[in-house]
């Protein structure tokens, strides 16, 4: 039985059935006209954790420790008997004993007796403390969703804008971009996932997988246990995917006995984590007299998204590269 509906039969009823009232699970009390209480649901005593000798009997705003005595709604329910008004969703906000801060909701109805036109009230109360939490979580959930598909489309409009044209083809435009968008979105899944402190593996177990000709030509050691922020981890991704992309090109993956080695460390001296990928018997290394554009993103991301640096050194025997990342940043929410 709903509310309309009890009130409505107590109402058409004429009587205040205690068995009827304490069907109800929201607390309820039935007040005369002077809002002194005549009989409280079985709910009420439950939730409040009051005694019947507490509260039958007793003006509404002296119950408990005065919660109810609210100058606005003293007015309210003052103006309910008299009009034949209803008061829907009344909020009340208090340090409830026992039960400590909560959010409730009132709804107060009169009912009328026919014959001697003598008033009463129904009161109902509903604590949704734990709703306005999940509705304020919902509301953060999707603030974060949109500051993350913003941040997203902006990452990717510029990775479309700075993959390189000149002098390539379509295809080749393509094949560089879908690379690139691919490992943004392995980092964005991950990201969304449950974090642990075995995210970084399980990001260079996804970007890297594409690229494992042999099961031998990419190493990944497992470093010490570490947190990142899932910003850290998209970043990262786009550094991984460019070294995997030029060792396919150029380097360790373009011949079929070269191998890249991954491993990570935390250097207690700096407070930094420390990647490390060297890649060896591949072709013989040449520094570039150009810098391209998969270089520059490295070393953008790992400055200005990371707060750290990269190092590239291109020895002749294989390329070394170190990503210094700051541990005081990895925690920070995205």
């Amino acid at each position: 039985m709903n509310m309309e509906d009890l009130y409505r039969l107590l109402r058409t009823s004429h009587v205040q059935a205690q068995g009827i009232v304490d069907t109800v699970a929201d607390p309820m009390l039935v007040l005369d006209a002077s809002l002194t209480v005549q009989s409280a649901s079985r709910s009420f005593f439950e939730t409040f954790k009051v005694d019947r000798y507490e509260t039958i009997g007793q003006p509404l705003f002296e119950l408990g420790n005065g919660q109810w005595d609210i100058p606005d709604l003293r007015r309210l329910l003052l103006e309910v008997i008299p009009k034949a008004t209803a008061i829907i969703n009344y909020e009340v906000e208090h340090d409830f004993p026992g039960l400590g801060p909560r959010t409730m909701l009132l709804t107060a109805r009169t009912l009328v007796h026919p014959d001697n036109a003598s008033h009463a009230m129904l009161l109902s109360i509903v604590d949704v403390t734990e709703r306005y939490k999940r509705d304020a979580a919902k509301d953060i959930l999707l603030g974060e969703i949109r500051h993350r598909m913003k941040n997203l489309f902006g990452v990717i409009q510029s990775i479309a804008r700075r993959t390189a044209v000149d002098g390539r083809s379509a295809a080749q435009f393509r094949d560089d971009f879908l690379g690139r968008f691919t490992a943004l979105m392995e980092a964005e899944e991950l990201a969304f996932s449950k974090q642990d402190e075995t995210a970084l593996i399980s990001l260079f177990d996804r970007v890297l997988a594409p690229y494992r000709s042999s099961p031998a030509a990419i190493a990944i050691e497992p470093g010490p246990a570490v947190e990142l922020a899932s910003r850290t981890l998209v970043s990262l991704s786009l550094i991984i995917h460019e070294l995997a992309t030029n060792a396919v090109k150029y380097g360790a993956l373009a011949a079929g006995r070269g191998q890249v080695r991954v491993s990570w460390r935390i250097d207690p001296a700096t407070d930094e984590l420390r990647l490390e990928w060297i890649e060896t018997g591949g072709p013989a290394v040449t520094p570039p007299e150009t810098t391209g554009y998969g270089t520059e993103l490295i070393r953008a991301v790992a400055g200005y998204s990371l707060g750290g640096r990269a190092e590239l050194d291109y020895a002749v025997d294989g390329l070394k590269a170190e990503i210094a990342i700051p541990l005081r940043s990895a925690p920070l929410p995205s």
